[in-house]
């Protein structure tokens, strides 16, 4: 038995900073979307845990003890008294360390698969405990829809419906550091409101996005100033609604009326700048 499923980015439209706890930990408010894009994670039984890497971002992702599938799926065996192993396959299709939550979509999605492959009775409330120890981005994208995330990202609103919009994702080539990121930031900025999403236009939408920041993109400029370009170039495009950088970066993304302007936007880009990775999707 071979289970499969997309291990979907996640793309903060908005990313507000709103304070910081006495353990260290940033609180944040987000809106969090899932386009049609990610990895391929692709588990089958087997006596041990291991993990097979393909694709364009293969043999990136760092050091086996460090990699979030790997810890997720221990974690799982654990806590569960699970004596099988799996043998765990990844088509990694998106760049790493790039503010999409690759790793953390990677983990949680592998965690789905694996409740499955071993026939284990977890709840959405115990899986999404498990995922926050591993990591902050981990609930949300065990949820893996629209939602506003706060706190430390473990509040979780889900969002009904948000307008369909095309969506180009632009990642320069270059990874940064969030932690780096985090050490660059400025001072936090006030609250604003946010307005109920649901009936919102595309372009109710798009102007409640402008109001809004991502509150980690000035201080990842100063880390990566080619972020700057990427977001010079997707604001040269004609019919580009909004450009923004997604969560410490370096992608971004443009947002587009449909996704056939989406793909033109994405046609222009690979012929002036070959080497920066592109993707189109919509949201």
């Amino acid at each position: 038995m071979i289970l499969s499923r997309l291990a979907k980015a996640k793309v903060n439209l908005f990313l507000h900073i709103t304070g910081r706890r006495d353990d260290g930990y940033h609180l944040l408010e987000s809106l969090v979307c899932f386009p049609e894009c990610g990895d391929v994670l692709e588990v089958l039984p087997s006596h041990r845990l291991s993990l097979q890497e393909t694709g364009p971002f293969a043999g990136k992702m760092g050091p086996w003890q460090d990699n979030l599938i790997l810890k997720a799926a221990e974690m799982l065996q654990r806590n569960y008294g699970i004596v099988e192993g799996a043998e765990i396959h990844i088509t990694k299709n998106l760049p790493v360390a790039s503010g999409i939550g690759g790793g953390s979509s990677d983990a949680a999605t592998v965690l789905h698969l694996l409740v499955k492959l071993w026939n284990i009775n977890a709840s959405d409330q115990e899986l999404m405990a498990l995922g926050a120890e591993l990591g902050a981005d981990l609930p949300v994208c065990l949820f893996a829809r629209a939602a506003l995330m706060s706190g430390i990202g473990e509040v979780i609103s889900p969002v009904k419906k948000i307008p369909s919009l095309g969506m180009l994702l632009v990642n320069p080539g270059i990874t940064v550091s969030t932690q780096e990121i985090f050490r660059n930031l400025g001072p936090v900025v006030p609250q604003i409101d946010i307005p109920d999403m649901e009936g919102l236009s595309n372009t109710a939408f798009v102007q409640m996005l402008k109001e809004c920041r991502n509150d980690l993109q000035a201080g990842a400029v100063r880390v990566a100033p080619s972020i700057l370009c990427v977001l010079a170039k997707l604001e040269g495009l004609d019919a580009c609604l909004l450009s923004r950088m997604s969560g410490s970066g370096a992608t971004c993304f443009g947002l587009f009326d449909t996704v056939e302007q989406a793909e033109l936007a994405k046609d222009i880009l690979q012929k002036t700048e070959p080497r920066w990775w592109l993707s189109v999707s919509h949201i």
